[in-house]
This record gives structure tokens, sequence and C-alpha cells, in this order.
């Protein structure tokens, strides 16, 4: 259960504030200007007890076990049986107690003692006293059962949402593996040397992957230069017809980001943008204003490629949006266009950091 400040005080506050509203109700008598009798305080104890015992019945029996449950019906009939065993209650202490008799005389002092046997009604004070406070009661605890399941719920789609980004978070890495290793088992078939430094890049990158970004979130400047040893990672295997830059803020000031957030648009023009045949260019240009940060990956459009989002990017760029979603809600946009009058294939994203 939700164990928050307003469970703990704001409740037993109002159960207070409750109790003392029924004190100055049943004490609201010392403000008249008549002397009343013994009988008539210990009454208003018996009332008092009786509104409170009709408070805590309601709220911790009635309610959760009849109203909650959908059982409206047994619920109004117990508590008009509870209104009804109030008001007869209230008339059987005036009985015992002759409080009619003893009011009279208090007021009319100088009356003689009437021989007829006093008159009992049903007050509408405690009529409309005992409705409030079963009335109050229902509220209250309505408010608390709409409180609880508010938290319930949230803390639910808190656990969902965890258990999305960590299988987000799961598919993308092998994604990113595969594909790597793919392009270094490549290039043993053309330089072991090269192909020796790819392997000591890929073990950089695995330890930051597996060591980095466990918390959820990584700073800003290892993800950079997670992002630098993938791309020297992918350059081993260019020829010179692929030009690549890649630009970042000369001076990052660091603050927690989702890891492995950038990669798959990185990916993706790596995967979509080079030729062993035709002149291409890769350029990314990471960009950061106060919180903001701003990422630009542009690749040129091949003729033996034809790169749509929906069909192209994989599971690596889908994940990428669903977690966008998740994580950063409302805090960024991300613009796609598919071919530029450069003839690119141009990603821009802008995110606010919190």
């Amino acid at each position: 259960m939700p164990n928050t400040f307003f469970y703990r005080h704001a409740y037993p506050l109002t159960h207070l504030l409750v109790l003392l509203g029924l004190l100055l109700l049943l004490c609201q008598p010392l403000a008249w200007d008549v002397v009343l009798p013994r009988q008539f305080w210990v009454k208003q104890g018996v009332l008092f007890c009786l509104w409170v015992g009709l408070f805590y019945l309601n709220i911790k029996v009635l309610v959760p076990r009849f109203l909650f449950q959908n059982r409206e019906g047994v619920y109004i009939a117990l508590v008009l049986g509870t209104v009804v065993g109030a008001l007869l209650l209230n008339l059987a202490v005036d009985s015992w107690l002759n409080i009619p008799a003893l009011m009279h005389k208090a007021f009319n002092p100088g009356e003689a003692v009437s021989t007829h046997k006093p008159r009992f009604y049903v007050s509408p004070v405690m009529l409309l006293a005992t409705l409030l406070v079963l009335g109050l009661s229902t509220s209250i605890k309505a408010v608390q059962k709409w409180q609880k399941d508010t938290e319930i719920r949230q803390l639910l789609e808190r656990q969902r949402i965890s258990s999305e980004l960590s299988l987000l978070k799961a598919q993308i890495n092998p994604h990113f593996f595969f594909n790597t290793l793919h392009s270094i088992y490549a290039l043993t078939m053309i330089n072991v040397e090269t192909a020796r430094e790819a392997l000591h890049t890929l073990s950089r990158m695995m330890r930051y992957v597996l060591y980095e970004t466990q918390s959820g979130t990584t700073l800003l400047s290892k993800e950079i230069e997670f992002l630098h040893d993938y791309v020297h990672l992918m350059k081993l295997r260019l020829t010179e017809k692929v030009t690549v830059t890649f630009d970042t803020p000369a001076t990052v000031q660091d603050m927690p980001v989702a890891p492995m957030l950038f990669l798959p648009f990185v990916e993706n023009a790596f995967k979509h943008g080079v030729s062993a045949l035709l002149p291409s260019h890769i350029h990314i240009g990471l960009c950061q204003q106060g919180q903001r940060l701003q990422l630009d990956v542009c690749n040129t459009l091949l003729p033996e490629k034809r790169v749509v989002l929906e069909e192209s990017s994989g599971i690596g760029l889908a994940n990428t949006r669903r977690r966008l979603d998740l994580l950063y809600p409302g805090e960024y946009t991300l613009e796609i266009t598919e071919r530029t009058p450069e003839n690119e294939y141009k990603v821009h994203l802008t995110l606010q950091l919190p």
C-alpha cells in the first residue's frame, strides 16, 4: 500500500477535525443562559459515543464491505437501519433519564412539574447530525479509496514503463552488437590489425553498456564518448569514398541522459548511407544549449537503397521512438526528412533534459 504523507497525516487529522466538530456541537448548550441538569450532559456523552461509533462503523465496515463491493442496495438499507436505530436509542435515553421533563423544568423554573407523561418526538437535530456523520464518513472513505487507487495505478504504470524500457533496452543492445560483430567479421577478411583494433574498441563499448547504463541514465559526456567509439569503429571498414563528420560541443555540460538514446539514429545512417562504389557522406552533429540537446544526423541517399523509416530502420529506431515517448513525454521533437533537396536522409531530434 502507498505510504505517503497524505495517508500518514491528512486522514488522522480529518478524523480529529470530525471528532472536534461533534464535541463542539454537543457542547454548544454551554453558551445557553440556563442551568442544565446533570442527566442532560450524560445524554450528550452517550450521543458523542454513538456518533463516533457510527462514524467508524460506516468507515470501517459498511462502506468497504458493501458500498465498495457494488452492493449499494444492501448498503442503503443498512444505513437507513442505522439511522433508525440511532433515533430509537436517543428516545430510549431520553426516557431513561427523563430528559424532556428535566429540560422543561430547566427552562421554566417557576412552573409546577406536569403530571402528564412527557411527549417524546424525533429530534430533527439528532436526525440531521446522524446523517451528517454518516455522510462525512462515507465521503472520507471514498476519497481515501480514490487516492489509494490512484497511487496503485501510478505504481503499476511505473512498473509497466520500467518493464517496457528494460525490454526495449534488451532488444536494442543485442541488435547493436549483432550489427557491430558482423562489421568486425567483415574486417577480419580485409585487415587483421584493423579488426584487432575494432575488437578493442568494441570491448570498451561493451563495458559502457554493461556497467554504465544499469541505473537507467548515464552522463552525457560518457554517451558522447560511446558515440565516438561507435563512429570510429564504423569508419574502420569504410572506403575513401565515404566522408564522415562528427561535431560535438567543445565543452560538455554533464547531465543525466538515457543511455544509447542517440545510437539508433547514427547506426541507421551507417546502415543506409554508405556505398562502396559511389561517393557518400554522413554528418552527425550534437549541440547543447543549457538543458536542451539537439542531434542532427544526415546521410546521402543512395540509388540502390530506398530508405523508409518504418521499413528500413529496424528495431533500433522503432524502439527509440518508444523510449522517447516513455522517458521524455512532451519534452522532445523528432523530425525525419526522407529526402531533402540535397538528396539526403535527415534526422533532427530536439530533447529537453530535466
